[in-house]
């Protein structure tokens, strides 16, 4: 256990650590060289954190402070839990459960946290002693964290949440997961997971997304199908998306149109806008989420200029902005330089602070109907300013012929008209169980849509068997040889037969060149006893296809990056204990009439005759209803029905 130092007299903590760049930290080189395996890396981006000896005693903990603005001044912190197995409430991991519950549990687990900032502040005034162990995990799983990302000591991860603006921070969504994918890149996971139930104004984004784009909002990073629910496969998810996407929209205007006549007027609003025939549904979604991005947020001052720590209110910055492109407009030439901007707009705005933030934030953006450019005097050096109509510039930036009426409409919608437009579609066409979307071709969507939204559990890989490649790392090159090793659990008691269960990923064993093979083990057995609760006291007895003595050196018989498995047991008990793999004991039978034949994390009850577990979704109980103290399977009620009765 860490020594702690005594603690701070003063309530107000004082921070005097070092301040990290937000946009490239996890890169490697920044904050440090991420050039080993993930338990060697999260070691280096530990020694650099501010360690906190107040939060809690049974897990240590660190903050970095992260600079997303420096003008002006915005800062985050980054939390870094290390939960030890001996403080964990539970030792098996429930997000593993269902997708790997065959990997060993691991001695530590590492929660990466940017709180809200409630919970921030929570963290910091807590004294040492003050809040018991429990309450620190109930600290840990609040969903009202900016993000919180779990990783295993094995670089096995879940991503539990993610909320941007609209869950009330100050960073967008994408802005949360480039960081996150950062540090999943630079640390060296090996896989991570996420249950995804993201929404945009109640618009699931998986459904949204995966009409539009052919896969969920997180599939910008990476993320693909993991396992479906309710029987769901890859297969069935794949098609569900191609029937929705194909959906002519010709055909929901003449089912449709009759009884709802705001769709036709929807579709015909942006077919004109559009440059392109939009025809089917999967277009149509497509084309919408691309406008969006380039619309302003209101018909005035686009809302990049307001950032969410700006210490001017949005009317200020609103008239200051007025106020420069008013001077733009009178002025003689074209192109005019910063300074000459600002004196023009002093005789209006007397706070200079004020011109300067709305100078520094006003280039490229849309104001009212002009655009306002900023760029660099490639002569002078000096910064300059000029209006662009946007009917004008558009079609010189991407080099289309479009009629001015077009670019008009374009230009007068805006992102809030946009995304009503977007729900009224979602709500009608995708979520929309009425009678009239059980017509001809229509019967197809609500099926699909449910497929789709049954499809919540996403996997990416970042490095998948191999936890690093041998030529980042040099080490052959300094009289060293590194090796790819795993371990394979015998049970004394089942007559020496080596268990079913999967071997653990395979972990890199750096030696010395003139290593023997009894090196070799102790250092196999350090490492997994160091990683694996279950391997504590695992001792190697046996490396397969391999017949060496203890005493023959490793490089004479082994090449640089060779895959070695070696065979054990535990010290302590020859039998194989179920309880060491995060599914724990599982004897449960699964046979649900989705077709679903194992757990996959949706509720679920237990026949009372049978012991058959069948989801409580496919047996008719709503979720938000509870479970019936008593409950029999269809099968096993049909047969009490045909018994005999009793005299």
């Amino acid at each position: 256990m860490m020594s702690y130092l005594d603690l701070i007299s003063s309530k107000k903590r004082k921070r005097e650590e070092r301040v990290f760049r937000f946009k490239i930290f996890g890169e490697n080189g920044y904050p440090v060289e991420f050039d080993g395996s993930f338990q060697q890396n999260i070691k280096k981006l530990l020694e650099l954190g501010h360690f906190e000896r107040n939060i809690c005693s049974i897990m240590p903990s660190w903050s970095f402070k992260l600079e997303v603005i420096r003008q002006p001044s915005f800062h985050i912190l980054l939390f870094v839990f290390e939960e030890p197995i001996e403080a964990s409430p539970e030792h098996h991991c429930k997000h593993c459960h269902s997708g790997w519950g065959q990997n060993m549990i691991c001695n530590r687990k590492y929660h990466f946290v940017l709180p809200s900032k409630d919970m921030e502040a929570a963290f910091l005034n807590c004294q040492d002693g003050a809040i018991s162990t429990k309450d620190n995990f109930n600290l840990l799983q609040l969903q009202g964290h900016i993000m919180h990302g779990i990783f295993h000591s094995n670089g096995f991860g879940h991503l539990l949440c993610v909320n941007g603006m609209e869950g009330g921070s100050n960073l967008a969504g994408c802005q949360i997961m480039e960081f996150w994918d950062r540090l999943c890149t630079g640390l060296r996971a090996r896989k991570v997971s996420l249950n995804d139930i993201s929404q945009k104004r109640s618009m699931e984004l998986r459904l949204l997304h995966g009409v539009a784009f052919s896969e969920p909002w997180f599939g910008r990073w990476g993320y693909k199908f993991g396992r479906g629910s309710f029987g769901v496969t890859q297969p069935m998810h794949q098609k569900a998306i191609e029937t929705i996407q194909g959906m002519p929209l010709c055909i929901l205007v003449h089912y449709l149109g009759n009884s709802n006549h705001h769709i036709p007027v929807i579709l015909s609003r942006y077919q004109t806008v559009s440059d392109h025939s939009l025809v089917t549904l999967g277009d149509l979604f497509r084309f919408m989420l691309e406008l969006k991005t380039h619309l302003p947020e209101e018909n005035c001052v686009d809302s990049h200029i307001v950032k969410p720590t700006c210490r001017w209110s949005p009317k200020r910055v609103e008239m200051a902005t007025r106020v420069i492109v008013e001077a733009l407009k009178r002025a003689e030439f074209r192109w005019v330089s910063r300074q000459d901007v600002r004196d023009a707009a002093r005789a209006y705005i007397g706070d200079t602070g004020l011109l300067d933030f709305v100078l520094k934030s006003l280039g490229n953006h849309v104001v009212g109907n002009y655009l306002v450019r900023r760029c660099l005097n490639p002569v002078t050096k000096v910064l300059e300013y000029c209006l662009e109509d946007v009917s004008n510039v558009y079609p010189e930036q991407q080099g289309l012929v479009i009629n001015n009426s077009k670019m008009k409409g374009r230009y007068r919608m805006t992102r809030p008209q946009l995304m009503k437009d977007m729900l009224y579609l979602y709500r009608c066409i995708l979520k929309d169980q009425k009678p009239t979307m059980n017509q001809g071709i229509l019967s197809a969507i609500p099926a699909a849509t449910g497929i789709i939204l049954d499809t919540k559990y996403l996997v990416k890989e970042y490095n998948g068997e191999l936890p690093w490649k041998i030529h980042h790392t040099g080490h052959e090159e300094a009289g060293r040889m590194t090796l790819y090793c795993t371990v394979f659990l015998r049970d004394k008691q089942e007559s020496n037969e080596v268990m079913k269960k999967a071997m653990p990923p395979l972990e890199c064993i750096t030696l010395k060149n003139n290593a023997t093979f009894n090196e070799l083990k102790l250092e196999v057995e350090r490492k997994f006893r160091e990683l694996y609760w279950g391997l504590k006291s695992f001792v190697v007895e046996s490396i397969m296809n391999l017949n060496v003595k203890g005493t023959d050196l490793v490089s004479e018989l082994v090449e640089v990056g060779q895959k070695i498995v070696f065979e054990g047991s535990n010290a302590e008990s020859g039998t194989i204990n179920e309880l060491i793999y995060e599914c724990g004991v599982n004897n449960r039978v699964v046979d649900c009439a989705c077709g679903a034949k194992e757990d996959d994390g949706e509720r679920m009850i237990s026949c009372d005759i049978c012991e058959v577990w069948q989801h409580s979704r496919c047996v008719q109980i709503p979720n938000n209803q509870e479970m019936p103290p008593i409950f029999l399977c269809s099968r096993c009620e049909k047969e009490i029905m045909i018994l005999p009765s009793m005299p």
